[in-house]
């Protein structure tokens, strides 16, 4: 080791032992010089890996948009820490409208994200021409997409998918679905007149690349097995589709096909049979929940409770990793959606810190120099940070305004349901509620919102995509939400892909076609206006 890294290394300890003494706040400028001058040698000494990704982890934070990661940042490791994928060397932004919404939903966010085209609001694994409900044109096979689990599966990868909803819920539903309506995760809430459209369990257990998908863990068990069990350890999503046909047995069903296939398989329920599961198995089943699972400061960590995301991540990547021609996985943390939707801010930022867990998992379990990880949100929340609070206050506080002279919370929502909409009448006045008379750090504690809606609705900014591994400088700049599913095919050579050394033949190709566009359509006006 030279004497210039040695100093470096000293220098460097000496201000974290300084930072460390004199706390948030109290930095002095020789702090930030050093900071600013050891962030830049990184830049400097930025490599940029181009050889092939044997394997790739998606990572999706639903409703991760970057005020979540902020606030989030600050509350699980302090505002000079970071969340595991924020010093990732490659960072982008991506756009999330739909083919049809500013602001997207989660399914047509996760078919952009897996198959590379934009789908209308509330439709999952199709293009464009399929409308909310049309379950006649979703069945045509020009209007049903391939996401980047089928490209994979058919370069010889393994595949997989770990979430902490429903596995049947919007987001992983694009990986291997084509419905016209998300909401139909069962029989029971497909209307009679569309009854040629298999439900999204179904899809899941019976059709490619559902069926072939090797590890697949997450909640709802109620949309694969009828009449499931409700209780308190284990609550059925009241909310969600709920399958009530008798006999239904979807797990029975995966059972019967992998053993027609001469593979081995496990059904796993819970946190012990995690644990216990046999690495070398072919398929594996994890479903742990009737409906989402637990969140995780929640979630019984006994033999009998729910598994944590980190948990599901390190157990797939066992799983999957024994196949020397590599894996594709995506893994969603969605509960961080789930709770922004009811008004929770912190379970929002408590999951996102889980989700930076399983994140950190993957980064342990992993060779930079040939598996492209990729962590990214489907779209943003209502979420404001705002009111200037000290730094030693954290997040979750309140600031006083000077207009009404009534605190307000530093996090807010601009939309929220019934929760969340604190107003009342004083005096004949309509006034806001005083946010200290409860305690604003609770989990369940609900930040005050502007707009009185059936519950907190998404945001429409862009949010961030971090990258690190073979091909993740090509993330960089402003990038359509789709551009991701197209790195990860070049990335690994599938798909669209699949063979391909360059992108030259395709990019003049496309410039032609643009051309030829351009002229027949001049040629067309020309004729219009001389007629």
């Amino acid at each position: 080791m030279s004497a210039r890294m040695v100093a470096l290394i000293l220098l460097l300890t000496l201000v974290v032992v300084k930072r460390g003494i004199l706390g948030e706040g109290s930095e002095d400028q020789a702090y930030w010089k050093q900071l600013g001058k050891g962030e830049l040698a990184k830049a400097l000494k930025k490599n940029v890996n181009e050889a092939l990704a044997k394997n790739v982890i998606l990572f999706v934070g639903d409703g991760m948009g970057l005020t979540t990661v902020t606030t989030s940042r600050i509350y699980g490791k302090g505002e000079a820490g970071f969340l595991a994928w924020e010093q990732f060397n490659s960072i982008g932004v991506l756009k999330v409208y739909s083919a049809n919404k500013l602001v997207p939903d989660s399914c047509s966010t996760a078919t952009a994200l897996f198959c590379g085209v934009k789908a209308n609001h509330k439709t999952s694994g199709v293009d464009n021409t399929v409308d909310v409900d049309d379950c006649e044109a979703s069945q045509k096979k020009s209007a049903q997409l391939d996401s980047f689990v089928s490209w994979a599966h058919d370069a010889g990868k393994s595949v997989g998918f770990v979430t902490t909803t429903r596995v049947t819920h919007a987001t992983p539903s694009a990986l291997y679905a084509h419905t016209p309506n998300r909401k139909w995760e069962c029989e029971d809430l497909i209307p009679g007149n569309s009854t040629d459209c298999k439900d999204i369990a179904w899809q899941l257990i019976n059709n490619s690349p559902g069926r072939n998908i090797e590890v697949i863990m997450g909640g709802g068990r109620q949309c694969l097995v009828a009449n499931v069990e409700d209780s308190d350890d284990d609550p059925i999503d009241t909310w969600s589709c709920i399958s009530k046909q008798d006999g239904r047995d979807l797990i029975s069903d995966w059972k019967t096909d992998k053993e027609i296939r001469q593979a081995s398989y496990q059904v796993l329920q819970n946190n012990q049979d995690l644990l216990n599961m046999n690495e070398s198995t072919e398929y594996t089943l994890g479903i742990f929940a009737n409906g989402h699972l637990k969140l995780e400061y929640e979630r019984d960590t006994g033999p009998k409770g729910m598994p944590s995301l980190s948990m599901m991540t390190e157990a797939a990547i066992k799983l999957l990793k024994k196949n020397p021609n590599g894996y594709a996985l995506m893994v969603e943390g969605g509960n961080i959606d789930q709770a922004h939707h009811r008004g929770h801010a912190r379970k929002a930022l408590d999951e996102t810190v889980a989700f930076s867990d399983a994140v950190q998992i993957a980064i342990n379990m992993t060779d930079e120099k040939n598996t492209l990880i990729i962590v990214t949100s489907d779209h943003s929340h209502s979420a404001v940070f705002t009111g200037y609070p000290d730094r030693r206050q954290g997040v979750l506080g309140y600031t006083l305004s000077k207009m009404d002279q009534k605190p307000f919370t530093n996090l807010l929502y601009s939309t929220g349901g019934p929760n969340n909409y604190q107003f009342e009448v004083v005096d004949g006045k309509v006034q806001r509620i005083d946010p200290t008379k409860q305690n604003t750090s609770d989990f369940e504690y609900s930040q005050q919102a502007l707009v009185y809606t059936d519950e907190v609705t998404h945001g429409g900014t862009d949010v961030l995509v971090y990258a690190r591994g073979p091909m993740a400088h090509l993330f960089n700049s402003v990038h359509e939400q789709t551009y991701v599913a197209y790195v990860i095919s070049y990335a690994m050579q599938i798909g669209m892909f699949d063979g391909y050394d360059t992108l030259d033949n395709d990019s003049e190709a496309l410039c032609l076609s643009s051309s030829l566009v351009t002229f027949l359509g001049v040629l067309s006006l020309l004729f219009i206006y001389f007629n």
